[in-house]
């Protein structure tokens, strides 16, 4: 459905006669519903019984799934409600409003084109929308670095939006140049697995993953290295630390509508396809348990230092080295005997264990925690203070994704979803005071001449001694300029501030459970000091947020009069996603099964079917 209105709103662009009768926001909204319906026929699709094992689709490059499914129905609605917020500017062939203009300067201002979101932009989006959509049905190496290609590109388009801001060019640049480079570590990944292997494609990499034992140790190594270098590349494309130093300079250049697609919808994708490689390649099979190793030799004794060094390349062999007890002779020089109740004959004794992809999430995971919580707090702007706070958030997803349990991957799931919801209704609210902020009577001076006053760097419309110009678009981007809103917007500043309590992890608001279900898996499975450093990093967090709805709920003396204020331009849809968020938020403890049962089965799915 995807690539059926990518291909009419190309024809439809190239055609003169419909691209002068179609706006942008015919244009958008054709979009928007594209969405809606191509998740309602993903949801048909599920009644195909042989789904639940997987239909192979273009010669093995992809495979659909139930899981995958799902995941596409939740990134189409997701995708449809960012679009529903999308500024709505038609296109004019004049300077906004122009009848305030004094008369002896109509004629210069006419035949000037001040477009904002245009026809190429729902465009973009929709190509960086099939990326997504392909890259969780991957199912070998080639279709994963293509189908993260396709949805870079219409990233990089988009996070130059604004064409006339040196920002928003130098942000967009910087996302290209970086953003290629990950893409070459992930196609270098992809080449050393080839030339080790002979395939790309996962399932036979998955059934190498079975059968390979310590005889065939390079076939391991290559796969381990290969892997690590793709992980690597994927963790820079989701900013997390430390590969995080792009996302707050393209969060804070980028227009704010672009930021919210930034911090959603290309992460999904990349964090499932993340989930399938590190549970497929990572913990269980040769692969995962291969990593590792233990201090004992083949006799029963345990080794010296000395000793360990020749024995490093028991890393990539099989999951523990066997040991036979019984009379061994003399004890070489410096080798001590196991103790007393140890294993019996033909037992392993793993006494260290080391897996290099849970090793490399758990690095990144607890560098994310730190970096996104401490940078945070000295934070003026807004969007580079979400950015950090996005990266704090990263670090409980990959905690929980290296953990690999049954437990923890059911966290996962349920975290990205709680993310994707909270962040949603941070950015839509975010908005939504912007569209009040710049919907205000502009009074020109006599001496006003709209050829010689700047452009805004965020906005199409021309400005003078402060003053906003017809429904501008320039983005919030200190968090200063919060300062009094509540008192202006009750009701859009009351959600505001529930969606910040929620990424704080306040109960009972939905981010409280998430991150307690992360915190839960962590505990129960070891991994004490990560945890620990995710408590306590959260409640430093919170100072940032707070810092927000202090300024939010302060009183300002700046008000605009009531004769400046014009109608607010949010519209009934955009207002009523709000309200349904905000609800979901805030009422989520008490009906929480439905959301939770299905994280619960799917995660399940991925383990036992």
């Amino acid at each position: 459905m995807i690539t059926f209105a990518i291909l009419i709103l190309i024809v439809a662009k190239a055609l003169p006669g419909l691209n002068t009768r179609i706006s942008s926001i015919h244009v958008t909204r054709i979009t928007t519903i594209v969405f809606l319906f191509s998740g309602a026929l993903t949801l048909n699709s599920l009644n195909i019984e042989s789904l639940g094992s997987g239909i192979g689709i273009y010669s093995g490059f992809y495979q659909v799934t139930t899981i995958s499914q799902l995941i596409e129905i939740f990134l189409f609605m997701i995708g449809g409600g960012i679009l529903i917020a999308w500024p709505q500017i038609k296109h004019t062939k004049s300077y906004p409003p122009l009848a305030l203009a004094p008369s002896t300067f109509r004629s210069k201002a006419k035949g000037v084109d001040l477009q904002g979101p245009g026809t190429d932009y729902s465009l973009i989006v929709l190509f960086s929308s099939l990326g997504s959509s392909l890259l969780i049905s991957s199912y070998d190496l080639i279709s994963v670095y293509l189908s993260i290609e396709l949805q870079s590109f219409g990233l990089y388009v988009l996070s130059t939006l604004y064409r006339d801001s040196e920002s928003s060019t130098s942000a967009g640049l910087k996302y290209f140049l970086l953003g290629g480079l990950s893409s070459c570590v992930i196609l270098l990944g992809t080449g050393i697995i080839y030339s080790y292997t002979g395939t790309t494609n996962l399932e036979s990499l998955y059934i190498i993953n079975s059968v390979t034992g310590g005889s065939q140790l390079y076939i391991i190594q290559g796969i381990s290295l290969g892997l690590s270098l793709i992980f690597i590349g994927f963790l820079f494309k989701i900013a997390a630390a430390p590969l995080h130093n792009w996302s707050p300079d393209v969060y804070d250049g980028t227009p704010t509508i672009v930021t919210i697609w930034l911090t959603i919808i290309p992460k999904i994708a990349i964090l499932f396809i993340l989930l399938e490689l590190q549970f497929k390649l990572g913990t269980f099979g040769t692969l995962g348990g291969g990593f590792n190793t233990i201090l004992v030799n083949n006799s029963g004794y345990l080794l010296n230092l000395n000793q360990i060094n020749e024995f490093i390349s028991l890393i990539f062999t099989s999951p523990f080295v066997p040991l036979s007890f019984g009379d061994s002779g003399a004890l070489p020089p410096g080798v001590a005997t196991l103790p007393s109740g140890g294993p019996t004959e033909g037992e392993g004794y793993t006494n260290l264990g080391f897996n290099i992809l849970k090793t490399l999430l758990l690095i990144s995971a607890t560098l994310s925690l730190i970096i996104g919580s401490l940078l945070g707090l000295a934070q003026i702007r807004i969007k580079r203070l979400l950015a950090y706070s996005t990266i704090s958030h990263i670090g409980f997803i990959l905690l929980a994704l290296a953990v690999n349990t049954e437990q923890s991957i059911d966290s996962f799931i349920f975290y990205i979803i709680q993310y994707t919801i909270t962040n949603l209704n941070i950015f839509l609210v975010i908005l939504g005071l912007t569209y009040c902020l710049n919907t205000t009577k502009v009074i020109y001076p006599a001496s006003f001449s709209p050829l010689d006053s700047p452009l805004d760097s965020h906005s199409h419309f021309w400005s003078r001694t402060g003053a906003r110009g017809g429904v501008g678009n320039k983005d919030i981007s200190n968090i200063s300029e919060f300062k009094g809103l509540f008192f202006s917007n009750p009701l859009l500043s009351i959600s505001l501030a529930v969606s910040l309590f929620s990424m704080a992890g306040i109960p009972p608001l939905i981010g409280f459970f998430s991150k307690q279900l992360v915190l839960y898996s962590a505990l129960q499975n070891g991994y004490f000091f990560i945890s620990v450093l995710a408590i306590i990093v959260s409640v430093i967090s919170c100072s940032y947020y707070l810092q927000i709805i202090k300024v939010l709920f302060t009183s300002s003396h700046t008000l605009v009069s009531l004769e400046e204020k014009i109608e607010n331009h949010l519209t009934n849809t955009h207002s009523y996603l709000i309200s349904t968020l905000t609800v979901t938020i805030l009422l989520f403890f008490i009906k929480p099964s439905l959301i939770l049962n299905s994280t619960q089965l799917l995660s399940l799915s991925l383990f036992y079917i």
